[in-house]
């Protein structure tokens, strides 16, 4: 109940992670991230609330919520004379379930006025499932003129052959892959295994929960394009990003 009435109270709020190009160290996107602030028992955490979002069907409301503040926040950092960049909104299993998924997504990109090249759909690989649905759902999205990736790659149970299949730009490198990489050699030979398939299909590779300078230099080291986590920054309120987009901009 008290998520329900959240969402309607303006609870939520969205904060954004910066997404970096490796090579260069260009900021290259920004996550979207949902957040709760309920005003007794304060922050709550995602872990904690999303499960029961998708449980209880709130998860669409919310979802659209975060879609169309993305976008719109993406768009007003354009008209504030930021260089251009994708935002990455994650989509659940339940959302791409619905029949006007593309439908909902082109009504906050036109709400919003912002261009689909800078807006990437997070997929789990749960939606692969149902592959012959997927494709269509996705082929669609793409016809929006839309990114798509896969996240949280290799923790699901997803068929290798669908990469093939699928019309999506990126694959998402689970966080606990990431953390692992300087201190278990599985993990690092699955990360280095990964990035070598994704880009022999052609495809960018973004690592998520990179902390350290190591890991950073190690995902470099094997080619991964892109990189965020808490060693480049925190996800944070659109306010704290105006200020890191400025000082980053003169640092690079």
């Amino acid at each position: 109940m008290a998520l329900r009435k959240g969402i309607s109270r303006g609870e939520f709020s969205v904060y954004y992670q910066p997404q970096v190009n490796l090579a260069t160290e260009e900021l290259i996107g920004v996550e979207a991230l949902v957040r709760w602030t309920h005003p007794e028992i304060g922050i709550i955490s995602p872990g904690e609330f999303i499960p029961i979002a998708e449980e209880t069907g709130s998860i669409h409301r919310l979802g659209e919520f975060v879609l169309n503040e993305a976008c719109r926040q993406n768009k007003a950092w354009q008209d504030a004379g930021v260089d251009p960049f994708r935002v990455a909104v994650n989509i659940s299993a339940l959302q791409f379930a619905q029949k006007d998924l593309p439908l909902i997504v082109e009504r906050a990109l036109e709400s919003s006025g912002l261009e689909p090249e800078y807006l990437e759909l997070e997929l789990t690989e749960t939606v692969i499932q149902s592959a012959k649905s997927a494709i269509e759902t996705m082929q669609a999205l793409v016809e929006l003129g839309v990114h798509l990736s896969i996240d949280d790659f290799g923790t699901g149970y997803s068929s290798l052959s669908y990469l093939k299949l699928f019309p999506i730009d990126t694959l998402k490198i689970d966080q606990h892959f990431t953390k692992n990489i300087e201190t278990d050699a599985k993990d690092a030979a699955l990360v280095k295994t990964i990035i070598r398939m994704a880009h022999e299909l052609g495809l960018n590779v973004i690592a998520e929960g990179v902390e350290t300078k190591a890991q950073a230099e190690f995902l470099k080291a094997e080619d991964c394009n892109q990189a965020q986590g808490y060693y480049y920054n925190k996800p944070m309120p659109a306010e704290e990003l105006d200020s890191f987009l400025y000082r980053y901009k003169k640092s690079v």
